[in-house]
């Protein structure tokens, strides 16, 4: 069975900076789900009012997973001046392997 790589990050925005970390994030994970190797990838809020996100991303391959990061920092990084200035402080970042046989991903 094939492994995968799961990409989960946990941050929050910035006072004042909530609307454009979502619109900013929305563009990378589209970006992402474009590219062939990227099998999933959202975002979510946290449910109880908090100001926390969840940013997971599954690719099929390690390989698949940095070309792709760097491609979203030659491209949209470039261009809007990356994530971090619309930060609270520097997020909580893991990189996972997996069996893809254990993921359910859903469509839509």
């Amino acid at each position: 069975m094939a492994e995968v790589i799961i990409e989960t990050v946990v941050c929050s925005p910035a006072q004042g900076r909530e609307a454009r970390l979502l619109r900013m994030l929305n563009a990378r994970q589209e970006f992402k789900r474009q590219k062939s190797g990227c099998l999933a990838a959202w975002y979510a809020k946290s449910s109880d009012g908090e100001s926390l996100l969840l940013v997971q991303s599954v690719f099929t391959s390690r390989q698949n997973w940095i070309d792709i990061s760097n491609a979203i920092v030659e491209t949209l990084d470039s261009r809007d001046g990356g994530l971090e200035s619309c930060l609270l402080g520097p997020p909580l970042v893991g990189v996972f392997t997996a069996d893809s046989a254990d993921l359910q991903l859903i469509d839509g």
